[in-house]
């Protein structure tokens, strides 16, 4: 909680430095206000390498850094206009919903529940469920049947194993460090995550690979607050979003960035060339 409220007076103090006025408690705005303010505050990750993390001087980089970026410079017209506000995944919509930000580019996946706590914008990019290896007799999908894979304990990709390969033997692990383990030491031959972190993994050990199969659709998308003086801010960031597929700009950036994207997954070679630290984070 300190750390918390520090972090928050943090920000405060950065605005008011920044537009010389003391802004109200709840730093979420409407699109008017945010124009007022001339910055925009984003709960995002640092951890979770390509998407958002830190590169070794301690700047933030990723695809969802540049999408936020992207969006300072359409709302604001000046990319470095953001207020950037690191959270972990349990703060991520709280974040928004309790006026911390104005919005959330954190690995937020569409859900019912959490459809009634914000409002989602259109997809910025679709994850899902994929598998990562060295073992070299395991090059497609079918390659793993009657194996050992690891998965996270307790996590949705347990049910998408079972549904989709029924007859692998599932290694639970509490963490993606002990998964790493378990396939060092020859105990599975493959982890089953979502892609997206496990772009990262394959990142920072090039030595395994990406089997080029998404086992399911997760929506990645921008978490905004709910409520009609937000409805301005919620038609710019999905038109924005929009100009963006059709123009190409998302899959061009999410491909630099090493991200799959597609069905079978494109990848790139900026990622993999921009070492940082931190791809190990659950949904």
């Amino acid at each position: 909680m300190i750390k918390q409220k520090l972090l928050r007076l943090s920000l405060v103090m950065g605005l008011v430095a920044a537009s010389g006025t003391v802004p109200s408690a709840a730093l979420a705005a409407s699109l008017e206000k945010i124009k007022e303010r001339g910055k925009l505050v984003v709960a995002v990750k640092d951890d979770l390498r390509p998407l958002a993390f830190r590169d070794a001087e301690g700047n933030l980089q990723g695809l969802e850094i540049e999408i936020a970026r992207r969006l300072a410079k359409e709302l604001l017209g000046n990319a470095d206009a953001v207020v950037w506000e690191p959270v972990t995944n349990g703060e991520r919509l709280e974040a928004v919903s309790e006026g911390e930000a104005d919005i959330a580019i954190a690995r937020v996946t569409v859900t019912p529940s959490r459809s009634r706590l914000v409002n989602f914008s259109r997809r910025y990019y679709l994850d899902g469920t994929g598998l990562v290896t060295k073992d070299p007799s395991v090059q497609q999908l079918g390659d793993v049947s009657g194996n050992k894979i690891a998965v996270l304990k307790r996590s949705s990709t347990i049910a998408v194993m079972r549904y989709s390969i029924p007859n692998v033997e599932l290694v639970g692990v509490d963490s993606y460090q002990e998964g790493l383990a378990v396939l060092e030491a020859g105990e599975a031959s493959a982890f089953a995550a979502d892609r997206s972190i496990l772009t990262g993994w394959v990142q920072e050990y090039p030595q395994y690979r990406q089997l080029p199969v998404r086992l399911s659709g997760e929506t990645l998308s921008v978490a905004m607050p709910k409520g009609l003086q937000y409805t301005e801010l919620r038609e710019q960031v999905n038109e924005a979003i929009a100009r963006w597929r059709k123009s190409g700009w998302l899959r061009q950036t999410a491909i630099e960035w090493g991200l799959p994207w597609g069905r079978q997954g494109d990848t790139g070679t900026r990622g993999r060339s921009r070492r940082g630290e931190g791809f190990y984070s659950s949904n």
